[in-house]
């Protein structure tokens, strides 16, 4: 469920190969139903990317182990970084790995916390060629039940929206920090499509057809919705400057918590976020401070 441009110059992070977006226009042209069901197999396709070296110490320092997710037939591999009794949760998103918040938890290891993170399916070491959200959602739930819940979690993107949505669904967690998250599903669907430089009633067929396969309106765990739901302590962060995914995102997300605090940052884009030392302050302080609700 990614955010992401056309090859035209751009920001964003992640870029459509030209031969996708010109085979996804033929098949509009022939019909609008195959546009929209080949435009979802990419939906749901992650783009591989090899680990960069920044994240090597984390990814060779942690213990590893692939978990099965009861609720479906996918498999995680799952990394635990340091050794400590806190424990908490990183989630990466859309084609991230899950040595990909290693800044963070650098600095949680510092703090005397273990981080437990993982691949979600079809991304880094785990198997899989696709993915959606609901597999994000019980990846974090199987780990929750495993490891007897956490201190705190932490998701960036298409990982905020699915813990936000677990934090509704059983989770057992106190806080929860969203970076860069997204929100509407339909919006997400739209904004694919109109990179890939589709008709917008592509967007409309594709958003059915996963609603038909997963037997629901995913529009039901938009971030915001699963939001109402929150009752424990969050922390939103967004920076303003983000070309993946607006930051209007996160105020419809903060208007819906019961408990919340908003940090909008300037400059630091969709990925820069992650390693910056002042944000990383921050959610080091969220996470330390004592809960009082």
């Amino acid at each position: 469920m990614p955010q992401v441009s056309t090859t035209k110059p751009s920001n964003r992070s992640v870029h459509i190969p030209k031969k996708i977006i010109v085979l996804g226009k033929i098949l509009q042209s022939i019909s609008t139903s195959l546009a929209a069901q080949y435009a979802a197999k990419i939906f749901i396709t992650p783009f591989p990317y090899p680990t960069p070296k920044r994240e090597l110490e984390m990814q060779q320092k942690s213990r590893q182990k692939f978990v099965k997710l009861r609720a479906y037939h996918k498999t995680i591999c799952v990394y635990e970084y340091g050794q400590s009794e806190k424990k908490i949760l990183l989630v990466h998103g859309w084609s991230g790995r899950g040595t990909q918040l290693f800044k963070i938890a650098d600095a949680l290891l510092k703090q005397g916390y273990m981080t437990v993170s993982f691949d979600a399916p079809a991304h880094g070491q785990s198997p899989g060629k696709t993915t959606m959200m609901p597999h994000f959602i019980a990846a974090c739930l199987e780990l929750s039940e495993q490891y007897g819940g956490f201190h705190a979690a932490v998701g960036h993107s298409l990982g905020g929206m699915s813990l936000l949505n677990a934090a509704g669904k059983g989770l057992q967690v106190n806080k929860l920090v969203v970076i860069g998250t997204g929100d509407s599903i339909t919006e997400i669907s739209r904004e694919f499509i109109e990179n890939l430089g589709l008709k917008d009633v592509i967007a409309t067929k594709m958003k059915a057809y996963f609603d038909r396969n997963h037997k629901q309106d995913l529009d039901d765990l938009s971030a915001s919705v699963a939001a109402k739901y929150v009752n424990i302590p969050v922390l939103v962060v967004h920076d303003k400057d983000d070309k993946d995914v607006h930051v209007h995102c996160a105020k419809q997300i903060d208007a819906n918590l019961i408990h919340s605090e908003l940090l909008i940052t300037e400059k630091l884009g969709h990925r820069q976020i992650l390693g910056n030392k002042d944000v990383i302050e921050k959610i080091i302080t969220f996470v330390n401070k004592k809960t009082e609700l």
